[in-house]
């Protein structure tokens, strides 16, 4: 079967093609680079064996999509992580957020409706919780108004793949998962941010090495146990082998309704403090840091309650944030020598 992934060079994108490819599917990624290299390809080649097809596309580019749909018409899954991520850019440029997230999506869904049959799988977050009630967060939790325009996107997007599966042949997963950090045991492939980094583990692990001065901590003061705010880390492997997981549900016909939903985290919250002593303690290194204030668009505290995830798709996160953090330090390491 081909299996088409927007994104698919990533992070996450990345690692659920290595999955993919490892349970047998024929591959396509498709890519615009704006985040990721090219150099990502020969690291799947090394740990699979096997390059997958690839096209580099701007799926804000309708005509574009149209074409790559005519030339692939056999495709018989899509998942979909082509898009912004970084919550604080979303705040400073909140139209390139609209335009990746919404019209990219829109793009895809609209050539996916023509096909007799079609499943999807989208990369969904846990900010569509924003600052939910009571924790552990249940996919019951009540949609909260988004704290920023990345969280906002994934609301409409997912409000977007509901309304079109009730009135096409799409069936669709969405996937709300909290925080994905690590690598490939390997070190083959990883999380590979150009520029500044805009999530805690590269910028820690980048730091450790180095290249940063020292890790700003974005507020002390939140009503936590050491006052940093607190996030549900899970390693990038398990939650590709979800994707994967739930895709073949769709393709076996399990799916119970024609959305569904399920949370992707290990259902353990661990404060910003925790994550940096967790490196230090697997990288033997003392990182700086410093307090700042708090970044605009980020909640206080989200971990996940995975109850329907391990019941239902009989998945469940296996590795620890030790392993995760040693995972993301060993690649660290690599791309640096």
């Amino acid at each position: 079967m081909k299996i088409l992934v927007t994104g698919g060079l990533g992070f996450i994108g990345s690692h659920t093609v290595v999955e993919l490819q490892n349970e047998g599917y024929e591959v396509i990624v498709v890519d615009n680079l704006s985040n990721t290299s090219l150099s990502v390809l020969d690291g799947i080649q090394n740990i699979t064996g096997k390059v997958p097809a690839f096209e580099k596309l701007d799926l804000r580019e309708k005509e574009k999509v149209q074409d790559f749909f005519k030339r692939h018409h056999d495709i018989s899954g899509v998942i979909h992580f082509a898009a912004s991520k970084a919550v604080g850019e979303s705040v400073e440029n909140p139209l390139l957020y609209y335009e990746n997230n919404i019209n990219a999506l829109v793009y895809v869904l609209q050539e996916l409706q023509q096909k007799p049959e079609a499943n999807f799988i989208f990369s969904s977050s846990c900010t569509v919780y924003g600052q939910a009630e009571t924790m552990p967060i249940t996919e019951n939790a009540s949609i909260q108004t988004a704290m920023s325009p990345y969280g906002n996107t994934k609301q409409i997007g997912e409000e977007i793949i509901t309304d079109t599966a009730k009135v096409t042949n799409i069936n669709a997963i969405l996937l709300r998962y909290f925080n994905p950090i690590g690598s490939h045991p390997s070190a083959e492939i990883g999380e590979l941010p150009i520029g500044v980094p805009q999530n805690l583990v590269p910028f820690i692990t980048q730091t450790g090495y180095g290249l940063r001065k020292e890790l700003a901590v974005y507020g002390d003061d939140y009503p936590t146990p050491d006052g940093t705010a607190i996030r549900d880390y899970i390693h990038v492997v398990d939650l590709a082998k979800a994707h994967v997981i739930a895709l073949q549900r769709l393709l076996n016909k399990r799916n119970t309704a024609k959305v569904e939903t399920f949370n992707l985290g290990t259902g353990t919250g661990s404060s910003v403090l925790e994550v940096i002593h967790t490196f230090e303690k697997v990288s033997g290194k003392k990182l700086p840091y410093k307090i700042v204030g708090r970044r605009e668009g980020d909640i206080t505290s989200a971990y996940a309650n995975t109850d329907k995830a391990n019941d239902v798709l009989g998945w469940k996160a296996q590795s620890t944030l030790e392993e995760a953090m040693a995972s993301a330090w060993k690649w660290e390491q690599k791309i640096r020598s």
